[in-house]
């Protein structure tokens, strides 16, 4: 089976009358862009924040009426002049395996320190090397975004024998279970999502460590904390968004113990001052520096130790 796509460049605000239009022309799944280079930060849960131009594209199966080159080339017409699209064009797209296609674009990753990360489907090039293997799932954490690989190579630089560790903001796990697999004792991981808790446990399971972690929504975790009186952790790390570090920073501090160390990611370089002032009345912090494949795009880590 082949496929069809239509690609419709418009304004943010005409965005939902071109969804509607493509879904009652048979569309079966749609995607949106961004038309520019305009970044989205710190979305929070529910938010679905859009660019101001927007890039849509309709998939349509090439094999029906509805679907055929002919009949999405006339509606490309009809649905770009009704929400005034800058732009529109079609494309081809053959049929493949998708779930192979996918997992193509996942390679084994070297870290710092013997450190690798290994997608499960993938022998791992260095066996006797530490190596995570994770399936990235639907959950963030895959070791390929800058500020993974920063709160990875600092987890190596720490002596985590014997260490108590939180993960906030686990995600798909990995840098609980890479705690873990450098000697740390237990693991507490905590995510707002869902399918982040899931994809942890199961992660966990894959790197024979689920006796030593323990996964929670927020709520959960809290509840867990009082009603079985844990002790204060000696490691912290937070790979999440600048707010939300900001606003959880008096939270963080009840659940550390005295010269316990944290680190803390997700922000960008122009966010590090704020959250650096949230941070100060706790901790002495040491900011470090990263670069994305991105242009300009500075991402950046703060770790520190508690001073309380």
């Amino acid at each position: 089976m082949a496929w069809q796509q239509l690609h419709l460049q418009c304004e943010k605000a005409n965005v939902d009358l071109a969804e509607a239009l493509l879904l009652e022309a048979g569309a079966l799944s749609i995607a949106l862009d961004d038309a520019g280079d305009q970044p989205l930060f710190e979305p929070l849960p529910g938010e679905s924040p859009l660019w101001d131009e927007v890039i849509l594209t309709g998939l349509f199966d090439a094999s029906t009426d509805t679907g055929s080159r002919h009949a999405v080339e006339q509606l490309s017409h009809e649905i770009g002049a009704q929400v005034h699209a800058s732009r529109v064009w079609l494309s081809a797209v053959d049929d493949k395996d998708w779930e192979r296609e996918w997992m193509s674009n996942y390679h084994p990753i070297e870290c710092a320190n013997n450190l690798w990360i290994v997608p499960n489907w993938i022998t791992p090039p260095n066996p006797e090397a530490i190596n995570i293997i994770m399936d990235p799932g639907l959950a963030f954490g895959t070791g390929y975004h800058a500020t993974t690989r920063l709160c990875l190579d600092w987890l190596t630089e720490q002596d985590l024998s014997d260490k108590v560790v939180i993960d906030y903001g686990c995600g798909s796990g990995i840098l609980g279970i890479a705690a873990l697999l450098l000697g740390a004792r237990q693991v507490y991981a905590v995510d707002i999502d869902p399918q982040a808790v899931l994809a942890t446990n199961q992660n966990a399971v894959r790197n024979h460590v689920d006796d030593r972690l323990q996964a929670f929504l927020p709520e959960d975790f809290t509840d867990y904390w009082k009603q079985n009186d844990v002790k204060p952790v000696e490691v912290m790390v937070a790979n999440i968004l600048a707010k939300p570090l900001i606003g959880l920073a008096p939270y963080f501090v009840t659940l550390m113990a005295s010269k316990s160390r944290i680190v803390l990611a997700g922000l960008i370089e122009s966010q590090t001052e704020e959250v650096t002032a949230a941070y100060q009345p706790y901790f002495a912090l040491d900011p470090k520096h990263a670069f994305t494949a991105q242009e300009d795009q500075h991402w950046q880590r703060l770790s520190g130790t508690f001073t309380g």
